[in-house]
C-alpha cells in the first residue's frame, strides 16, 4: 500500500537523510597532505573522494531544506500548491518528489 500522508513521507525521508549524514561524516574530513606518509596519487584520490563527499553532503543539506519547507507548507495548508503560481502540483509529481515546491510549468521555465 502506498503512503498518502505527505507529513509521514517527508519525515521518513528526513530521518533517512539524517541517518546517512551521521554515518558518513568521516568521508568529508580533511585530507592529510603529509608527503612522507602518503603518495601523490593516493593524495589526489583522497582529495577527489573528499570533494565528492562534500558535494554529496551539500546536496543532502539542500534536500533537508526542501523537506523542511515542504513540512512548513503542510502545516500551513499550502502543501500541494505551487509556491510560484499557486496552481495545484500534480499527484504524480508529488509522488516522485514529495518536497517539490513548483508545478511542472513553473519548474520548466
Amino acid at each position: 500500500m502506498v503512503e498518502k500522508d505527505p507529513r509521514k513521507i517527508l519525515l521518513a525521508r528526513r530521518a533517512e537523510i539524517l541517518d546517512v549524514m551521521t554515518s558518513s561524516t568521516d568521508d568529508a574530513r580533511p585530507v592529510e597532505l603529509d608527503q612522507a606518509r602518503v603518495g601523490r596519487l593516493s593524495r589526489m584520490d583522497a582529495l577527489q573522494g573528499q570533494a565528492m563527499a562534500q558535494e554529496t553532503e551539500r546536496r543532502r543539506k539542500n534536500e533537508l531544506t526542501r523537506i523542511d519547507a515542504a513540512l512548513d507548507r503542510v502545516d500551513s495548508g499550502d502543501y500541494g500548491y505551487c509556491v510560484n503560481c499557486g496552481e495545484e502540483i500534480s499527484e504524480k509529481r508529488l509522488a516522485l518528489d514529495p518536497s517539490a515546491p513548483l508545478c511542472i510549468d513553473c519548474a520548466s521555465s
